[in-house]
């Protein structure tokens, strides 16, 4: 028995289904990256003031999240003592449910502040760069949650260690901001 391919290239000759064809379509991976946003020092502030909730929304989902893990690590390692015969079915979900609704949350979070630009470089200490220009150089406007507004930069190739103030007048990266 031989296989006769369909009139249509993406026919179904059985039932006349005109079907997806992969070849067709674009891989997404395949796309060119978009350029990343340049923030001058007042756009970056204003996004600053703006994402600072959604900041802190992740990095206080991020601990729970840890939490939650934990327990259920040990509610995971209960079952296994037991052989599997006695699941607390009600504790499970309730840690399940709790855990998705972070997760989900975090995700949000995360999603909100790199829509924008914004670049998170760490949560543990809530930590962001803003792409910026300084005297025709890519640079990154950078901030730490904690302080009052955007006072330092650094080149793209360096990180929070060798930042500089924006203003030789203001505090250095040493100096604890009040």
């Amino acid at each position: 028995m031989y296989y006769v391919a369909p009139a249509h290239p993406r026919a179904d000759s059985q039932n006349g289904i005109i079907m997806a064809d992969e070849d067709d379509e674009q891989n997404p991976d395949d796309a060119p990256e978009p350029e990343p946003r340049l923030f001058t020092l007042t756009e970056a502030e204003r996004a600053r003031k703006e994402l600072e909730p959604f900041l802190v929304e992740a990095m206080d989902c991020r601990k729970k999240l840890a939490g939650l893990e934990t327990d259920l690590t040990a509610v995971s390692a209960r079952i296994t003592m037991m052989g599997g015969v006695i699941v607390p079915y009600e504790k499970l979900a309730t840690l399940r449910v709790e855990h998705q609704h972070l997760a989900e949350t975090l995700k949000s979070s995360l999603n909100r502040i790199l829509e924008t630009g914004c670049l998170i470089k760490d949560l543990e200490v809530g930590l962001l760069d803003f792409p910026a220009l300084i005297n025709n150089e890519e640079v990154y406007l950078c901030w730490r949650l904690g302080e009052d507004r955007i006072r330092f930069y650094h080149r793209q190739d360096e990180g929070f260690a060798g930042r500089k103030p924006l203003d030789p007048r203001d505090l250095g990266p040493g100096d604890v901001v009040q």
